[in-house]
This record gives structure tokens, C-alpha cells and sequence, in this order.
């Protein structure tokens, strides 16, 4: 994927980082800057998410290490849940843990039965600097915990363990996006 426009949209399509980018595993910097370039950076990121399929997208994945996620995502009973959050903090992860099958942007076609929480709170601020609370069940949970995930420097292999871990990150040495050397 390269930096492109997409027709009929203000967004540019961003070239994904893949798992092995550095920018993937270290945490991002919290934004300081609420602008026309935050803007941008929002615009982009959901251009870049519908562009390749997904329901969440952070920062990092497009190789901007700001504390930046979109989502447009349903949830188990597909009640639509669109937004953005900048500096997300997930201040709930409760309730049943549910191993769901989960992918990633930056791991194409690959996923993994990963375990995570039924109910997830996120507290942060809009792009321009508004209080928002977003909470979400099934799905929608696992999206927001793995968009903050992201944020924290982690993809999700790294809650994997044994078996499944070991099968995913051989899958994803074997791919043809992997990085050799």
C-alpha cells in the first residue's frame, strides 16, 4: 500500500507498517498539538483503515508513533460504533475473557484465537481537544483494547502463549510481506 488520495476524500492512503517495524514495539508519544495536522492524521487513518478493510487503525500502523486510534466497528449485536480517540486510556477491561479469533493490519492475513476482556472503557480526548468516553462489549471491546494495545507498543502475538503464538509469528516469518534479515 503507498501514500495515495482516495477519490471523494480529503484522506491520503498511508503506507502500513508491518509487524517486525520498529515503530510497531515502542510506546507512542502522547499529542500535545490539536490543529489542522491532527486533523489530517485522523482523515488519513480512516482512509488508510477502509482502504485495507479493517475496523481499527492506530497511529503507529501508518508509522506515526502519536497516541492516535480510529475504529469504525460493530459490536456483537452490530450496533455501528464509529470515532476516533486521541491519548486513549483504557481505564476498564472487566467481565468474561472470551479467546476470539483476532487479525491485525499489520499482520495480513493472519489471526489467532487471542484472549481478551467482553467489556472495555477508553477515556481520552476528540481531535480537537474534547473529553470523550467510549465503552464497547464483544467485539467492539476487543477492538478498542487492541487499538490501545498498539498504542503501548504491543501487537497482539504478544498475548499470545504456547502453541498458537508459535504457529502465528511462523506464519508470519512465512508471509510475503515478512521482513527478511
Amino acid at each position: 500500500m503507498r501514500n495515495r488520495p482516495i477519490p471523494g476524500s480529503s484522506g491520503i492512503v498511508r503506507t502500513m507498517s508491518l509487524l517486525g517495524d520498529p515503530v510497531l514495539h515502542a510506546p507512542c508519544e502522547p499529542v500535545t498539538e490539536f490543529g489542522p495536522s491532527l486533523a489530517r492524521l485522523v482523515e488519513d487513518m480512516f482512509a488508510t483503515m477502509y482502504e485495507a478493510r479493517g475496523v481499527g487503525l492506530a497511529a503507529n500502523q501508518i508509522g506515526v508513533p502519536s497516541q492516535v486510534f480510529v475504529f469504525d466497528c460493530p459490536d456483537d449485536e452490530d450496533v455501528r460504533h464509529l470515532g476516533h480517540v486521541v491519548n486513549p486510556v483504557l481505564v476498564e477491561a472487566d467481565g468474561i475473557t472470551v479467546r476470539g479469533s483476532e487479525g491485525c493490519l499489520s499482520l495480513p492475513g493472519l489471526e489467532a484465537g487471542t484472549p481478551r476482556f467482553d467489556h472495555a472503557v477508553v477515556e481520552g480526548v476528540t481531535m480537537t481537544g474534547e473529553p470523550v468516553r467510549v465503552a464497547g462489549t464483544g467485539f467492539f471491546a476487543r477492538c478498542l483494547q487492541h487499538e490501545c494495545d498498539h498504542l503501548e507498543g504491543r501487537v497482539y502475538t504478544d498475548r499470545l502463549t504456547g502453541l498458537r503464538r508459535a504457529r502465528v509469528l511462523r506464519a508470519a516469518r512465512r508471509a510475503p510481506w515478512a521482513r527478511n534479515g
